[in-house]
């Protein structure tokens, strides 16, 4: 153990890119007394039971870091997690509840979720108590996906709503939030064509009730879209194929123009001025935006997920153990071959990394 106000902890941490600088190391996250709470953002002190990785993890790991001699350290990673409260900080979160959520820092303070302990800070994380018949497993797999989702459905909503054939395309409808995507766009009402490959399209049509489907390693995917005449159009894969179709009022996309899953996306892409796309869709915006809703024709804007509890409570209420879905579980030592089967692109749900099947001791 640690001297100090800190508990020696192991967690994979990194130091400047993945695969490479990807290791298991030790931590020191604070004790349950010491944990930040005054004069401050409320911090909260979990023990992780299970994580699951998302695209953005890697992104993050091969963001540039400023090398200063003496002061870089390890930065802990993975957004998503469940697990057990050790304290709660002044949030209404106890010792002992079993929760899940994310942040947006996971390499903030011991804050990332594939370490045994994390301390995360309330302003850039959100978290709420677990169902007892959700495992810590699968409810670690939920809370940026569906965030994102949900973001994208109401982003699009009242450009969908006013028309008389209320039709979406979901572009990756099998990827972690596309499947979510359809389920919130089915719910609505809406009509659905989604992409996916051939063998995701049982998947896509009979359990998440797309209604048209489109298989993109075997036909031209914008002709077969346009068939459709979606009102709008949520992009999860990333590329310009679909942008500017004639039925489509709204275009929204989470990854922006790339398709690569090792660089960053979202605004990365879109506000770069220096990169392959010289920010073309940006400037485009930007005019669309002084002259009205259409402008010079369709651009797209780039949703980023909104932090807000009240939809991770939505997820509570909305999904079953069943509609929570796991591509494969990994054990805290073989992280690096769950980042690598994350890193294929053909993970049907959630690749997760199981940490503890304990909770807090002490509590029952």
């Amino acid at each position: 153990m640690a001297t100090g106000a800190t508990t020696e902890s192991k967690a994979w941490t990194y130091t400047g890119g993945y695969p490479h600088s990807l290791q298991q190391t030790k931590t020191y996250p604070p004790r349950a007394g010491e944990v930040k709470s005054v004069f401050t953002t409320p911090h909260i002190l979990v023990k992780i039971n299970a994580c699951a990785l998302n695209p953005v993890d890697i992104q993050m790991m091969n963001l540039p870091i400023w090398k200063i001699p003496g002061y870089n350290k390890p930065k802990t990673c993975v957004c998503d997690f469940s697990g057990t409260v050790i304290t709660g900080g002044r949030t209404e979160l106890r010792r002992g509840d079993e929760v899940f959520g994310m942040t947006l820092k996971p390499f903030d303070d011991a804050g990332g979720a594939l370490g045994e302990i994390a301390q995360f800070n309330m302003a850039n994380s959100v978290a709420v108590k677990k169902p007892k018949e959700w495992s810590h497993e699968k409810a670690a797999g939920i809370s940026l996906v569906w965030l994102t989702a949900k973001a994208c459905i109401e982003n699009v909503a009242k450009f969908v709503d006013e028309t008389t054939t209320k039709r979406i395309a979901v572009l990756g409808g099998s990827s972690a939030t596309g499947m979510y995507t359809i389920m919130l766009a089915k719910q609505r009402g809406w009509k659905v064509i989604a992409t996916s490959s051939e063998k995701n399209k049982e998947f896509v049509t009979s359990t998440l009730k797309a209604d048209e489907h489109v298989d993109y390693t075997k036909e031209k995917v914008r002709p077969a879209v346009q068939k459709f005449a979606p009102d709008a159009v949520i992009d999860c894969v990333g590329g310009t194929e679909c942008i500017g179709l004639p039925s489509s009022k709204r275009y929204v996309s989470i990854v922006g123009d790339k398709t690569g899953r090792t660089s960053m996306g979202g605004p990365a892409t879109y506000y770069n001025f220096f990169g392959p796309f010289a920010a073309y869709h940006a400037a485009l915006q930007w005019i669309r935006w002084a002259r009205g809703q259409y402008g010079y024709g369709e651009s797209y804007d780039v949703i980023i997920l909104d932090m807000k509890k009240e939809w991770l409570e939505e997820a509570k209420t909305t999904l079953s153990p069943d509609d929570l879905y796991v591509d494969s579980v990994f054990e805290f030592d073989d992280a690096l071959k769950a980042f690598e089967r994350l890193n294929t692109g053909r993970a049907r749900g959630k690749v997760v990394i199981k940490v503890s099947d304990t909770g807090v001791p002490g509590i029952p």
